[in-house]
């Protein structure tokens, strides 16, 4: 039976060393966490009158006599208490009420000065829930909880609270850990409501980490952009090298495909977009885009190529005109004999069906000039094409490089 039983809540103080942060996993999202927990509490029915001060030793008959606070983790998902090989107990009482309690194999000794009593140190490893946020990973910092509460001792029967606030927090200076850097230590005290048993209680261990950046610079972002930039030296080969370009786009399109698959292994499956899926996915775009940039110089070209090797096997000259009449220019001309009026100069007076003719020839050559010149043209837009994609490409993903660090950083 608590000690005031009857009475007021017995206020009970708590404080916690912690040993060691192990591990913090994002798949399962939880942590691993050793400490100590000390409990403090008055319990005026421990003490006795004594002349010599000397203490009495009981053996571990008595201890299931004394109360202690039940306390467990809230949200833990394992937990255990350190031991030896063998149970021993031992209880040792002073005549001022000074109890020394001590179990092996939890390494808890119980310590009651004048009535007070403070319970230690109980080393205990326990894993418990951690709720992650993964919308800017790796560029996230996470902030969880260990939370430790009465089970069966509402608000009316105990009140817990941090002995000396925040500095009932102690936690040794050489906790590191490989992913993380530990900001801040701090406790809270909150009350938790449960509907059919009541308000308890609750102390809240919380805990902030920020993620190191240096290890996914070496894993994900550099050999990403290095993917990026190598689908840019494309551009600079010869469109008509085929066995070169394509495999080139299709051997950093299946690279990002690996690297985001790596990624995305090693992460819960969340329904959300984190920042690196951002970056690995514009990253991947990029160089989809390059291949189809290669894909319509390559068929741009082909289609030139095809019309003028129509254009070099025409004939020179197709007049359509009557077969009669093309006697009647058939050695008898010149270019030199049509004046720039365009008229045909002729000693046979048969001047209008052989200005006809001229007219017909001239209409020919500018036809096939014309289309020459477009052929021409169409043959410098598919060089541009290379050309202008070495300034956009490169400028975009700079530009993209410059939003995304200013925002995620």
């Amino acid at each position: 039976m608590r000690p005031g039983f009857g009475g007021p809540a017995i206020p009970v103080g708590v404080d916690v060393q912690v040993e060691s942060l192990d591990s913090i996993s994002e798949v399962d999202m939880d942590f691993t966490m050793t400490l100590y927990l000390r409990h403090y509490w008055k319990d005026e029915r421990l003490s006795f009158p004594s002349t010599n001060n000397q203490s009495m030793t009981f053996d571990g008959r008595l201890v299931k006599k004394i109360w202690v606070p039940d306390m467990f983790f809230v949200h833990s998902k394992r937990s255990f208490i350190h031991d030896t090989t063998t149970d021993n107990v031992m209880l040792r009482v002073q005549p001022d009420g000074k109890v020394l309690y001590s179990l092996s194999e939890c390494r808890l000794q119980c310590f009651v000065n004048a009535g007070e009593g403070q319970r230690l140190p109980d080393r205990v490893t326990v894993t418990a829930m951690c709720n992650m946020d993964f919308s800017r990973f790796p560029l996230d910092t996470q902030t969880c909880s260990l939370e430790i509460e009465s089970y069966a001792y509402t608000e009316d029967d105990l009140m817990l609270y941090w002995k000396n606030g925040n500095d009932s927090l102690k936690t040794d200076e050489r906790i590191s850990l490989s992913q993380f850097l530990i900001q801040e230590f701090h406790t809270t005290t909150k009350l938790a409501f449960y509907s059919s048993t009541g308000w308890y209680n609750r102390l809240y261990i919380n805990f902030t980490l920020r993620r190191h950046i240096f290890f996914f610079l070496l894993q994900t972002y550099f050999p990403a952009t290095l993917m990026v930039m190598l689908s840019w030296v494309s551009f600079w080969i010869d469109r008509r090298a085929v066995p070169a370009r394509v495999p080139l786009g299709i051997t950093t399109v299946l690279t990002m495909s690996t690297i985001i698959t790596g990624v995305n292994a090693s992460m819960p499956r969340v329904s959300y977009i984190k920042a690196v899926d951002i970056y690995l996915w514009v990253s991947f775009v990029f160089v989809f885009l390059s291949v189809l940039e290669y894909a319509a110089v390559n068929y741009l070209t082909t289609v030139q190529e095809r019309k003028e090797r129509k254009l070099r096997d025409k004939p020179a000259c197709a007049c359509s005109l009557p077969q009669p009449r093309t006697m009647m220019v058939d050695g008898s001309y010149n270019d030199g004999d049509v004046n720039e009026l365009g008229h045909f100069m002729s000693e046979d007076g048969d001047k209008q069906d052989r200005m006809m003719v001229q007219l017909a020839l001239g209409s020919e050559r500018g036809s096939a000039r014309r289309k020459n010149q477009r052929y021409v043209s169409m043959r410098i837009d598919t060089h541009a094409i290379d050309k202008y994609s070495r300034i956009i490409f490169p400028g975009a993903y700079i530009l993209f490089n410059l939003i995304y660090w200013s925002i995620f950083s």
